[in-house]
């Protein structure tokens, strides 16, 4: 007997989210979620993935989804539609040349979502993150990752981009 696992599930399995609470009795009341590449790479992980997002919104829990990732088969359309479809099976296609999603969903007895289709190299727009039905606040998403881009060390920016230095 052996037992197997892909690198792609490990990394799905130490995702993290931000979760927002109440001050008053710090219930969940939204969560961000950033999409990894283990959320898309197998027809579980995407499964996984969505039947969450549907949980959280039936449960009432507002949900901010980045998914930077390009569409794979499972999810022609971005990770958007495969969630949206659990709600309303509508004909959603993503625009050409804009293959990532950013999707805002305000949880309600009719959950809305809002969606920003986006490219790689184009700046990401803020995104409404509901705290309750009638309230949000605007994530700056693009501040965000250059803030973070800023304070990451120089050796993994390099890492990242491929333009280490070779040193003599």
């Amino acid at each position: 007997m052996y037992k197997r696992q892909s690198e792609a599930d490990q990394y799905a399995a130490k995702a993290k989210v931000v979760a927002i609470r109440h001050a008053s009795n710090h219930a969940v009341i939204a969560i961000v979620e950033i999409v990894s590449p283990g959320n898309k790479n197998s027809r579980h992980g995407l499964r996984s993935f969505v039947a969450k997002a549907i949980e959280l919104l039936r449960g009432g829990i507002h949900l901010l989804v980045i998914d930077l990732f390009p569409p794979t088969s499972r999810d022609p359309q971005g990770i958007h539609k495969a969630i949206w479809d659990e709600f309303n099976d509508t004909d959603f296609v993503l625009p050409p040349g804009l293959p990532l999603t950013l999707a805002s969903y305000r949880a309600d007895q009719f959950p809305e979502a809002f969606v920003e289709p986006t490219s790689v190299g184009q700046a990401l727009n803020e995104m409404p993150i509901f705290l309750s039905a009638d309230d949000y606040v605007p994530v700056p998403l693009e501040a965000t990752y250059a803030s973070a881009w800023d304070a990451m060390p120089e050796y993994w920016r390099q890492a990242i981009t491929g333009s280490a230095r070779t040193e003599a």
